[in-house]
């Protein structure tokens, strides 16, 4: 009995390890607030990395594509409950997340006798100004933060993903072109896939721009807008790298 404790903690800690390696190769995700809304870009095989949640909500993320869809499906349900007990214009990303994804995600990953979620998510919200955007990392088991604006990058692996991140808040400061920041997201996609550093010896530029558009030969780049305004029914649409001048 003394020791069923700490055969548990040696079952999550392989659990974890287990899930890292499994994900370790998925392609990194990335999201922007931006004046006019909020950027997520993703490069997959089709329609498998970016989607629309509800209203004012949408997700980006790596890891099974059945997961992926499996969370997405549990997102949408708990919005439209939450918009037909509430409002529509209620439903809350934080409520979402706190009160139904992180609990099941956390509950799937503790529980060691069934198969584990392989996701890395981000969820995003948009408000009225850029300062009431919603940024969500969530992660395989459970744990999240909230950002309120800026850029966030979603690898498998941590300190690639910091690094990245910190690249790119630096390099996208005052940017507001969906042109540019794209770009700059697919040179940061580029480094990370190809084990490039971000501090040290990196390439310039032009080397940056033209290694992406070569990797993503053959594979989809997904682009989704969340349009902070917008004349249509709809504020989320996918765009094509032509769309957003690329």
């Amino acid at each position: 009995m003394i020791e069923e404790p700490y055969r548990w903690l040696e079952a999550i800690g392989n659990r974890r390890e287990y899930v890292r390696e499994q994900i370790k190769g998925g392609s990194p995700v990335f999201g922007a607030s931006l004046p006019d809304g909020i950027l997520l870009v993703g490069v997959g095989t089709g329609n498998s990395k970016v989607f629309e949640l509800f209203d004012r909500h949408a997700l980006v993320g790596l890891g099974h594509p059945a997961d992926i869809e499996k969370i997405r499906q549990a997102a949408i349900d708990a919005a439209h409950t939450e918009a037909f007990t509430r409002a529509p214009e209620d439903v809350s990303l934080r409520r979402l997340v706190s009160y139904g994804l992180s609990p099941q995600l956390k509950t799937n990953f503790e529980q060691i006798f069934s198969a584990p979620i392989l996701v890395e998510l981000l969820l995003v919200e948009i408000g009225a100004e850029p300062d009431q955007d919603l940024l969500l990392r969530l992660h395989f088991d459970g744990g999240f933060q909230i950002r309120t604006n800026g850029i966030v990058v979603v690898s498998s692996q941590a300190d690639p993903e910091t690094a990245a991140q910190t690249w790119l808040t630096q390099i996208v400061a005052g940017k507001n072109d969906r042109k540019e920041v794209v770009d700059l997201m697919l040179q940061a996609w580029w480094c990370l896939t190809e084990n490039i550093s971000f501090t040290e010896n990196q390439p310039p530029e032009a080397d940056r721009q033209s290694g992406w558009r070569m990797a993503v030969s053959g594979k989809v780049v997904e682009i989704g807008w969340l349009a902070r305004q917008s004349q249509r029914l709809a504020r989320f649409e996918m765009l094509t790298l032509n769309q957003v001048g690329l």
